[in-house]
């Protein structure tokens, strides 16, 4: 694996600051890059599927007051 050198430097300074080596940095680094892009996928993968089959008018209409849980976290805050 080729890694620029100026990125390797970021790397290294990183890894001090974490007390962790270079590999188990890396290594998390590529575990993250990989689930956020399965989560993408998943997420194009549904957008997809609702714009094939729209949701019909008043179809979501019973779950309106379950989305409110915003406002009262933030409320709490």
């Amino acid at each position: 694996m080729t890694i620029d050198e100026s990125l390797l430097q970021q790397v290294d300074e990183t890894v001090e600051e974490l007390q962790t080596t270079r590999s188990a940095f890396i290594r998390k680094a590529l575990e993250q890059a990989l689930s956020g892009y399965q989560l993408r996928r998943l997420e194009e993968r549904d957008e997809a599927g609702y714009m094939a089959v729209p949701a019909e008018a008043g179809e979501t209409d019973e779950w309106i007051t379950e989305q409110d849980w915003v406002s009262a976290w933030n409320e709490a805050k």
